[in-house]
């Protein structure tokens, strides 16, 4: 890995605040892998609570992986996002004791919009499911710039 950057330090510190503040993120084990303006890639490992009634991972597990992602991604300029809209494509199962990793990139960016990418693999490359996510700017810092 290359030199850190001051907006990918930036990046980073609003991905690990962002984190703190959540009940979700810390509860499901969430780790912040890698965090840079624009992108963010984290990681959770699959327990038995977090699989449906057919033994694999919940679908909702899965969406709630990626979009954690694209927050970090989307509000790691320290300007406040939100998301507009979501969807997600399921590809493949996922079983209990497997670490899924979820990498979100922004695609464009206009105004106060941004559409972001967000690949959900399991930690041996095994495609699992794409989100997209159309963020919207609230033009608030995350960080108390003080």
């Amino acid at each position: 890995m290359g030199t850190v950057t001051p907006a990918d330090d930036l990046a980073r510190r609003v991905a690990e605040h962002l984190l703190s503040r959540e009940g979700t993120g810390p509860a499901w084990g969430i780790a912040i892998e890698e965090a840079r303006e624009g992108y963010a890639r984290i990681s959770m490992t699959l327990r038995a609570d977090m699989l449906n009634g057919h033994g694999i991972a919940h679908g909702g597990m899965i969406f709630a992986l990626a979009d954690t992602a694209f927050a970090y991604a989307c509000n790691s300029r320290n300007v406040t996002a939100v998301a507009q809209a979501a969807s997600i494509v399921f590809l493949a199962s996922a079983k209990a004791g497997e670490r899924l990793v979820a990498e979100a990139r922004e695609q464009a960016s206009s105004g106060r919009s941004a559409v972001y990418l967000v690949t959900v693999s399991t930690a041996d490359g095994r495609k699992i499911a794409e989100f997209q996510g159309l963020s919207r700017s609230l033009n608030q810092p995350v960080l108390d710039p003080a």
